[in-house]
């Protein structure tokens, strides 16, 4: 049986869920906690990567008001509208209205700059089922053997959210989506990211391609792309590299969109699913080749 540990560097009591993957933080009321707290919160996310937080009494007004304590909030979506006027952050994922999340992904990686971080809470549960899944792109990255790493080192990614989201944009929203990064949404055009992340603030590598949002690989056949980004997916999401969490009425989820890749299972049948998400800005991804050869030049 695991016990809770005292964090040694932030000071927050954690119940871990795997060696260096996931914790549950005990005791913090997410509503009422000091900004020593919260920064250990924040320094806590990047090293456990997933954290999870029981009895929360937060509404939406809470949740906006602690995602603006930890970082710079996002539209709710760059398509998807906000869950109210009051609320043009939070992202509303209803089983209702097709809101499932039951393909292997990382949020919003579609664009050019992903969200670094997510915070969801449980709003609507079914009775039983609906847990998600979170992997560690790190550990998985770790984890390859070393001529994988190094192939894939080096190895470029094209994201487009036209499969998931395109439709969306066009019919729901009549081409017009919201605003990220100062500009509005009118059309998905795919990016480019490198298929290796180097995190911004540890410089550990992770895998970052996704099921969800990735289509092909840069610069080599069809038949290779899709070999490359299978055999990354099978071990990104091997069981030594995931934690899974059931949910219960006040939980909320707090993730590292840069080093993991999250799965919603879609098990409860008819009956009703309700998240309510928010997104924090992020930065633009590089990858080990650029971190080899230093940053871009600035403009002259």
């Amino acid at each position: 049986m695991t016990h809770p540990s005292e964090h040694a560097l932030a000071g927050l009591t954690l119940d871990p869920l795997g060696p260096n993957f996931g914790a549950e933080v005990i005791g913090l009321d997410l509503a009422t906690a000091t900004d020593e707290e919260v920064l250990a919160v924040r320094t806590t996310l990047v090293e456990r990567k997933v954290l999870f937080f029981r009895g929360q009494n937060l509404d939406d007004d809470g949740q906006v008001a602690l995602g603006r304590r930890i970082g710079e909030l996002t539209a709710s979506h760059p398509v998807v509208g906000g869950v109210d006027a009051a609320h043009p952050e939070i992202y509303a994922i209803d089983s209702s209205d097709n809101g499932f999340a039951d393909v292997w992904h990382t949020d919003v990686t579609f664009m050019s700059r992903p969200p670094m971080g997510s915070i969801l809470r449980a709003v609507h549960l079914p009775v039983a089922g609906g847990d998600t899944n979170w992997a560690d792109s790190q550990l998985a990255y770790d984890s390859l053997s070393s001529p994988v790493r190094e192939m894939v080192d080096r190895l470029t990614a094209v994201h487009d959210g036209n499969r998931e989201f395109g439709y969306y944009l066009a019919q729901r929203r009549g081409g017009k989506g919201n605003v990220w990064e100062g500009e509005t949404v009118t059309r998905l055009d795919p990016v480019e990211h490198p298929v290796i992340r180097v995190h911004p603030e540890t410089g550990r590598r992770g895998i970052f391609v996704n099921p969800g949002f990735t289509s092909h690989i840069v610069g080599v056949s069809d038949a290779e792309s899709r070999a490359i980004l299978d055999l990354l997916y099978a071990h990104l999401t091997k069981p030594e590299h995931i934690v899974r969490h059931r949910w219960r009425a006040g939980d909320v989820a707090m993730w590292d969109n840069r080093s993991t890749a999250h799965y919603a299972n879609r098990d409860y049948g008819s009956t009703r699913r309700v998240m309510h998400r928010i997104t924090l800005r992020g930065d633009q991804p590089f990858g080990p080749v650029a971190t080899e050869r230093g940053p871009e030049p600035g403009p002259h």
